[in-house]
């Protein structure tokens, strides 16, 4: 087992290091490490937005079927917000913001549902 460390410079004072962890017997090059440290981060970046764009960890389903058929859901309505979001040229966080604004201001002006003060 072979353990790699890449050290990358940020704007903070120290590096910033990113761990790889193999198994493989030939020793891959640093070219290749980085490629495959780069596609972790950017499914981790796609689980963060997901995650915090569809409300995936809210789901309260029990069922294992359901809690798949809920993910899978969550996926399709982040696809079409990424879709969206590079056809208006903004980020998918400021997209939904938007939605829900737009939603806002259209209840406070016509409420569909009616208050009724005893």
């Amino acid at each position: 087992m072979s353990v790699f460390r890449l050290l990358r410079s940020t704007p903070r004072s120290e590096p910033v290091g990113d761990f790889m962890v193999t198994n493989d017997r030939t020793q891959p090059t640093v070219q290749v490490v980085q490629e495959t440290t780069d596609r972790r981060w950017h499914v981790e970046e796609c689980q963060r937005e997901a995650t915090q764009l569809t409300g995936i960890e809210a789901c309260q389903c029990r069922g294992t079927r359901i809690q798949r058929n809920h993910i899978g859901w969550a996926i399709l309505v982040w696809n079409r917000l990424k879709e969206l979001a590079k056809t208006a040229q903004t980020t998918r966080s400021q997209l939904k913001q938007g939605f829900f604004d737009a939603y806002l201001r259209k209840e406070l002006r016509h409420p569909t549902l009616k208050m009724v003060l005893a």
